[in-house]
């Protein structure tokens, strides 16, 4: 005979099979990962060495809650790669960033995480340095880098491009100055034309500036300079600027920055001042992730 079961049951059943035998997880109770489990308490940054990763380890050690966190030291290229990633399957990140840089201008929604401690300082401002005796030496090479000024969105604008497009940064910087010649034709007032002086720039190797240095060596040959680009790290620019053996950098991010290598040779160098204003350093999270200061992430359990 066929047994019918009552409403009663039924329930009953119900109910032990939802409740099971007790030997099992219950992951309806458990709590969500937090941010830094998602992302195995790791902060993705670049290389060594530049002035944001300086900075960054310095906040690790100054934040109690970032105890066991570490900083991944890699590339601006595989840093951006992890970023896009991340944000395509919409997935928690905190990247080393700054100002200027494309990736603000491809994703307005990124955001900085408040900084209360100070480590990475207030907006930053990038600095023109020469070499003692090139105003004496070469007169309209000085003046050009003294004049040399713009703005975030120029240096945004032409990084942008070359990821989109996949340009080459010094022939959009060079093709920049020739759209811009409102702008660029203030760098040369006063400025006389020489035949072949030779002139070497030394920058790092960040595309930022990259292009503010080719912009002003573009500048520079269509007044008649002879010009080289010397690509280095921050502290081979600060020595070769400091020593003579290069005239001058438009690459100096102060004053958190590269204050070390700055404090190091002052007195070395001839500093000209700001070339680009509102620059930034800091942690920077897409706009989705729920956080706002550097304080509300977890220490490492």
């Amino acid at each position: 005979m066929r047994k019918i079961l009552t409403p009663i049951v039924l329930t009953s059943l119900m109910i032990l099979s939802a409740c099971g035998t007790g030997e099992e997880g219950n992951s309806s109770n458990e709590e969500p990962m937090s941010y830094g489990e998602q992302m195995d308490y790791q902060i993705t940054g670049i290389e060594p060495g530049a002035g944001v990763t300086v900075t960054t380890e310095e906040v690790l050690s100054e934040y109690s809650n970032l105890t066991g966190w570490e900083l991944e030291q890699s590339s601006t290229a595989a840093m951006m790669a992890e970023l896009r990633e991340a944000i395509d399957q919409e997935e928690p990140i905190v990247v080393t960033g700054w100002n200027p840089h494309w990736m603000f201008a491809e994703y307005p929604d990124l955001k900085y995480l408040e900084d209360p401690k100070g480590v990475y300082g207030e907006a930053e401002e990038i600095r023109t340095l020469a070499r003692i005796g090139l105003k004496e030496e070469k007169p309209g090479a000085y003046k050009i880098l003294d004049q040399f000024e713009w703005e975030v969105e120029d240096m945004e604008g032409i990084m942008l491009e070359a990821e989109q497009t996949g340009g080459d940064i010094e022939e959009l910087s060079r093709q920049w100055v020739h759209d811009n010649q409102d702008k660029s034709e203030a760098w040369t007032k006063g400025v006389e034309e020489v035949d072949g002086i030779e002139v070497e720039l030394v920058t790092t190797q960040w595309d930022s500036e990259l292009t503010s240095t080719y912009a002003v060596a573009e500048v520079m040959e269509g007044k008649g300079y002879d010009v080289t680009v010397t690509p280095a790290d921050v502290s081979v620019m600060y020595q070769a600027v400091a020593t003579g053996d290069a005239d001058a950098t438009v690459a100096v991010w102060m004053p958190t920055t590269t204050k070390e290598f700055y404090d190091e040779h002052e007195g070395d160098f001839e500093d000209l001042g700001a070339n680009l204003e509102g620059a930034r350093i800091g942690m920077v999270v897409p706009g989705y992730m729920d956080i706002e200061s550097i304080e509300d992430l977890e220490p490492a359990e």
